[in-house]
């Protein structure tokens, strides 16, 4: 373990696939920055998100819990959507800014706000009132389009439930997706001036509503990185956790003028390489502080790529997920393998390929082990302190990974064993198929992930014990926090093409 005050930097890219770094093996997009942080370091090609998609697989990161735990059991949220992680859950903020580091969120937040509504009232994703929410689910309403619109809302007063009650002492960001309005920039708890005017001018993917008179999507991430740096240099001489959460390269693509054509895969392959530049102005800036090995840097991505834009990919030419089945939302791996890479000279072996399992949902307690912080007590429920693999040290044969789908199906995967509880995708982008089904159901999924990486030959019915035995460890781990009833159907169709 480290003997000096270590810093943190985790950065979260958005609808990132495991194949999208050069580093990775992709030949059309080039990414010396994050290449450079694998040779120095160590990068894991078995490592999944807890969640195909965005709002649930970022709530997992942040508090080592599985997000059907809370409120929210399948899809996203909006971008006025109720704040999700309740009062006094600790997060990877509050842990480390409880043992003394300056702790700050930018970029993306995507799990839910405060928001004051001109009626006096706020949203709340924990109460479940009959008027208000349908089918008893209190977050049925975040998808309603025309009450996400924001016409409700009082953007004068501040919002709760934000980054700086749950731990980060500096927050800078947007609410959801460069697609989902608000179109704003935040601040602490506020917006960064007021938007009142209605969106005109649309790109690919977003939605109506209301943006501020200085908003310019081109400018978002860029805005972001200079306030990270600022960060950085504020921070000097004082531990500090920066958690950055661009919006790239998540729809619609906007790299900045002197990136466009950058790459050979369009768009966003040029939006990738967009945060590759990201990158490597943040480690410049702990490089300039004289802090950069004195700091633990962990990039990764909240979730697979969606491959159904045929303005963004083109797979003759690239494949985001790289060789696995399926894309964003999916439970097949391309849904929510990631890349995942850290570095720490001296900690963190250098030059270092992993083929351990890793879910992100450990990466709270993973890094709060491999520099010594306590978890308070109730932090991390679901996650693993698994800061061995950051040193290199190998997995284990039986950890098992629960996966969920955007349609709210589940997965188990257990050594060299893979059962999809549910037909096709799970209510991914690649299928609206996602009934629950039981172990008895025939049109269930299982895989031999060794012999069958690419999730090809289902032998669900070949071998009924292996199905069995991760249905029972499935009920174990679920509990009552998750529909699980065989006949339940999950899929929300709404959101299948917004997400």
């Amino acid at each position: 373990m480290p003997q000096r005050p270590v810093n943190v930097v985790l950065v979260l890219a958005d609808d990132l696939g495991w194949g999208d770094l050069s580093c990775y093996g992709a030949t059309r997009i080039q990414t010396p920055h994050l290449d450079r942080l694998a040779a120095e370091g160590i990068s894991f090609h078995d490592a999944h998100a807890a969640s195909a998609v965005c709002t649930p697989s970022r709530y997992a990161i942040l508090t080592g819990r599985y997000s059907w735990r809370s409120p929210l059991k399948h899809g996203v949220l909006m971008g006025h959507g109720p704040a999700l992680i309740e009062p006094g859950r600790p997060t990877l903020g509050s842990v480390f800014k409880t043992h003394g580091y300056r702790t700050a969120a930018i970029g993306k937040w995507h799990l839910g706000l405060g928001w004051k509504h001109r009626d006096g009232s706020t949203w709340d994703a924990f109460r479940g009132d009959p008027l208000e929410y349908e089918l008893g689910d209190p977050l049925a309403r975040h998808r309603d389009k025309d009450l996400d619109f924001g016409a409700g809302i009082d953007y004068a007063q501040p919002f709760t439930g934000g980054p700086v009650d749950l731990g980060f002492d500096y927050f800078f960001g947007i609410a959801g997706s460069l697609n989902m309005p608000p179109y704003a920039l935040l601040a602490q708890n506020r917006t960064v001036g007021l938007p009142q005017q209605e969106k005109r001018r649309f790109l690919p993917g977003q939605r109506p509503g209301y943006e501020t008179p200085d908003w310019d999507e081109r400018e978002v991430d860029l805005r972001f990185t200079g306030e990270a740096v600022r960060f950085i240099e504020r921070s000097a001489g004082l531990p500090f956790l920066l958690y950055f959460a661009p919006s790239a390269p998540h729809r619609p693509q906007v790299p900045p003028d002197f990136l466009r054509g950058v790459s050979d895969a369009g768009p966003r392959g040029d939006s990738v390489v967009f945060v590759d530049w990201m990158v490597g102005q943040l480690t410049e800036a702990l490089e300039r502080a004289g802090v950069l090995d004195d700091t633990l840097i962990v990039f990764t991505s909240d979730n697979g790529a969606p491959t159904i834009f045929a303005d963004e990919v083109d797979l003759e030419v690239h494949r985001p997920n790289g060789p696995w089945r399926g894309q964003k939302g999916d439970l097949w791996d391309g849904g929510h393998r990631e890349p995942l890479i850290a570095r720490l000279p001296g900690v963190v072996p250098a030059g270092t390929t992993s083929p351990a399992r890793f879910g992100l949902i450990d990466l709270l307690p993973s890094i709060a082990g491999l520099l010594d912080v306590p978890l308070p007590a109730g932090a991390a429920p679901d996650g693993v302190d698994r800061s061995g693999r950051l040193t290199g040290a190998p997995g284990t044969p039986d950890d098992l990974l629960v996966h969920h789908s955007m349609g709210g199906a589940f997965a188990v995967t257990r050594g060299r064993w893979k059962a999809l509880f549910s037909p096709g995708s799970g209510g991914g982008l690649s299928d609206p198929e996602s009934d629950l089904l039981g172990p008895d159901d025939p049109s269930g999924q299982l895989f031999d992930v060794e012999d069958d990486p690419g999730e090809q030959r289902n032998v669900w019915t070949e071998h009924s014990d292996v199905v069995h035995d991760l249905y029972r460890e499935l009920i174990r781990i679920v509990g009552g926090d998750a529909d699980l009833d065989p006949g339940g159907r999950t899929a929300h169709p709404d959101q299948r093409r917004t997400a």
